[in-house]
């Protein structure tokens, strides 16, 4: 199946692309006014327990985003999808993002990830938000946003923020320099990294780790290739019952376990200095996230240890990994890297006096990250479990269905996208006075939407600013990337970039 799904793409190309807006126009137009019972819905063919089984001997599903597209493409906009005993509903449409959004409830649901459930069971963690639902997410949640999510917090921390992407800036230029031709071409994805973990231990700790300019500690780098570990391992687990995958996958859940116990330990570290601060007195400056949440004593010390570690994990392949893919965009497209780099020159002065400005000062390269995460969504869906009966493509979707929307899919989608291939940042400026609204999704919708998704947008817009105001960004290859699903979405391989200093 997989195989089969990756020659049909490859190989049918713009043809496919225009085939598919067709297809589903002439399904809608062609829609049933009547309310279809969901047994109607189209079903992936396939036998369920044979798909766990491909998932099981293949070592999770890298390709899942491909497959997705091309079952769009033969079954329409909306179809059923079993793996195992997982019953989903997929769709890939703004007008569905709308009606799930609308269906929203106070409590909204999302199933639980098994794999992280059973590490925090067995040693007896409490969950952080991530892994709530119910009154408790709600409680949790609404006491995390005020020193996470809002704007109050993001000015609290986004100098912190800025003083890493300028170090980042600083030392690159300065290697740069050393060398006659003034450019370096190098694998930038080790210092991508780095930057990640230092500017959100900082956010959140209130500690630099010296990780730039130097060779990265032995503890970072095993802080890196746990998560690697986790992610992978997620993608593995997540569909298997777990009485049956402790059998047949023990080394996955073996290695899992241990992943996410390095994890835990990293996070417990920086927690356990700022709680040990804090006793002795309390802070005069800003010192950070946590440090906020112990301050302010609206959680139990587990409730905020549970969350800073969803954070601590969360932060740092989901935003490298959209940054080194903004930077390969921006190296093959050059005009759009031209356009960016003249907002950024004309807004630095503000933003040196007030780096708070950012947010404000950039449209052009707040667009061009939602281009990057329009196709290469981190997360490749958003779920719901819907809470009461709704209706979707005149299908009738009754409570407590698991319905997805495929982010990869929406984002590639000509019926939603001019030229989807196209990366054209412009694109969602131009929307903005059209009366219509592109969807961007990247990090969810409504009260559940990603926790980190400030500081991660943070992290992101600093750095690619002060890169273009002093780097040309090259590259030789001009074919995609391919992109691989190991839970996340990500690069199987990235081409080497060239760094041009700027006169």
């Amino acid at each position: 199946m997989a195989l089969w799904a990756k020659a049909e793409l490859w190989m049918a190309g713009p043809r496919l692309a225009l085939r598919w807006a067709h297809s589903l126009a002439t399904r809608e137009s062609a829609a049933h006014k009547a309310v279809l019972p969901f047994e109607a819905i189209p079903r992936c063919p396939g036998n369920r327990w044979l798909r766990l089984l491909d998932i099981w001997k293949e070592q999770g599903l890298e390709d899942l985003h491909l497959q997705m597209q091309q079952i769009f493409q033969e079954l329409g906009p909306i179809f059923r999808y079993d793996v195992g005993r997982k019953h989903i509903v997929l769709v890939m449409l703004p007008e569905d993002v709308e009606r799930l959004k609308q269906a929203d409830g106070y409590l909204p649901h999302r199933t639980v990830l098994e794999p992280w459930l059973a590490h925090r069971q067995h040693h007896g963690h409490k969950c952080g938000v991530f892994l709530l639902n119910g009154p408790e997410w709600r409680s949790d949640r609404l006491r995390l946003n005020p020193d996470v999510l809002s704007l109050q917090a993001v000015q609290k921390y986004l100098p912190m923020v800025d003083s890493v992407a300028r170090d980042f800036c600083k030392i690159l230029l300065s290697k740069v320099l050393q060398n006659a031709r003034g450019s370096l071409t190098l694998d930038i994805q080790p210092s991508i990294f780095n930057y990640t973990i230092e500017a959100s231990n900082l956010a959140l700790f209130g500690e630099r780790l010296g990780l730039l300019g130097h060779s990265p500690s032995a503890a970072s780098l095993n802080f890196i290739h746990a998560l690697e570990v986790m992610l992978k391992t997620t993608a593995q687990l997540m569909f298997m019952p777990r009485s049956l995958s402790r059998w047949t996958s023990h080394s996955a859940w073996k290695a899992h376990f241990e992943a996410w116990d390095y994890i835990f330990q990293y996070a417990n570290n920086s927690i356990q200095k700022i709680y040990q601060e804090l006793a002795l007195g309390r802070p005069r400056n800003y010192s950070g996230i946590v440090a906020e949440l112990l301050l302010h004593a609206d959680m139990t010390l587990d409730s905020i240890r549970a969350s800073s570690i969803d954070l601590t994990a969360g932060s740092v392949d989901t935003t490298a990994y959209p940054l080194l893919m903004t930077l390969f965009e921006l190296a093959r497209n050059p005009d759009v890297q031209q356009a960016l780099r003249q907002e950024s020159l004309l807004a630095d002065t503000a933003i040196s006096e007030n780096p708070q400005r950012a947010s404000t000062e950039l449209p052009l390269l707040r667009a061009a990250l939602k281009e990057t995460l329009r196709l290469y969504p981190v997360g490749i869906f958003v779920e719901r479990q819907v809470s009461s009966n709704l209706v979707m493509r005149n299908y009738h979707i009754p409570a407590g269905t698991l319905v997805q929307v495929q982010l990869y899919c929406l984002g590639r989608n000509p019926a939603v996208f001019t030229r989807p291939e196209r990366y054209h940042p412009q694109r969602w400026l131009d929307n903005r006075g059209s009366g219509t609204r592109i969807p961007s999704l990247a990090f969810g919708f409504g009260p559940r939407q990603c926790l980190g998704r400030r500081l991660a947008e943070t992290e992101m817009l600093l750095l690619l600013h002060h890169v273009l105001k002093h780097f040309q960004v090259e590259t030789l290859t001009q074919e995609d990337i391919k992109m691989v699903y190991r839970f996340i979405l990500m690069p199987s391989t990235l081409p080497l970039l060239t760094f041009r200093a700027i006169s």
